[in-house]
């Protein structure tokens, strides 16, 4: 994978690819809030071999730093946009894990008819309706609950509440260690806030691509399971429950998140494959009949 980086104005974003072709799909990793793109490493050694890879460290994270925290969910979404086109991605695949979920939506509402599926991973919908009052509230009132937290306990805390497995625990405890504890505070407060900010313009955005929710039974971040649990009875889009797993549910159990992700996007790409057909055999019977005549 090479490290590539895309200039805006508050600061320089950094992300990763694969020898991109135009013969092959693209996958584009969005990762949690504070989670770098180590949380998908799992996911790139299984795809990158088949499929395009592009996954970032969203803007403040990881290798996306230093970056003034003054930008919008909104702003994120836009950002991804314009390093896709940069590299030349019409259709992305999005998959998102947490925050990177809510980033694939917004970039949904932005960018309708341009996405070509949806993975949710302990994500959550962005509609007001799914939060009440109360979240939203304590989603843009956290900053002094991380600050007055010792840091080592945070970071081990942190880790355990992502993660169930051994790998996925101390994964996520090595990318907090990245962070100062004055850094950790005001990034995962700036993100809760930004995501309220975004939730509450109630946004009209539809999933306009075929979507799949992916959420770990022993998810215990925030209302995610119950979430989800209402996501997929209000919109019919498929929920897979994966046991022994947390809110990082692809770090505790890659192997069953990879054929997931990979059984959808086979499904994805034979219903395209006979649309294709379809097409095409519309298009000959038309000009066969017009030869008719």
């Amino acid at each position: 994978m090479q490290q590539k980086v895309y200039h805006c104005s508050q600061g320089a974003i950094s992300y990763w690819i694969n020898n991109l072709s135009m013969e092959r799909k693209t996958i584009v990793f969005l990762p949690g809030l504070t989670a770098d793109h180590r949380l998908f490493e799992k996911q790139v050694d299984y795809f990158e071999s088949r499929y395009n890879i592009i996954v970032w460290d969203a803007p403040g994270h990881g290798a996306s730093r230093p970056f003034t925290l003054s930008f919008s969910l909104e702003d994120k979404a836009r950002w991804l946009h314009e390093i896709l086109c940069a590299e030349g991605v019409e259709h992305p695949i999005l998959v998102g894990q947490s925050m990177g979920g809510y980033v694939a939506q917004m970039y949904m509402q932005l960018y309708p008819h341009t996405v070509d599926a949806f993975v949710s991973i302990d994500s959550a919908p962005l509609q007001r309706q799914y939060l009440s009052g109360f979240e939203i509230w304590c989603l843009k009132h956290v900053e002094n609950m991380y600050r007055w937290y010792p840091w080592e306990r945070l970071k081990v805390a942190g880790a355990r509440g992502c993660a169930v497995s051994e790998y996925g625990r101390q994964l996520m405890y090595t990318m907090l260690s990245d962070y100062t504890h004055g850094e950790y505070a005001s990034l995962a407060a700036h993100g809760y806030r930004i995501l309220a900010e975004a939730i509450e313009q109630n946004l009209p955005y539809e999933i306009d691509c075929p979507a799949m929710l992916i959420c770990g039974e022993r998810d215990m971040a925030g209302s995610a399971k119950r979430y989800n649990a209402e996501w997929t009875k209000r919109t019919g889009i498929p929920l897979v429950w994966i046991p022994n797993a947390g809110h990082n549910a692809n770090t505790d159990q890659p192997e069953l998140v990879n054929t997931l992700i990979e059984k959808m996007l086979l499904k994805r790409a034979a219903c395209s494959l006979d649309e294709h057909l379809k097409e095409h055999q519309r298009t000959k019977l038309k000009h066969d009949k017009e030869s008719h005549f």
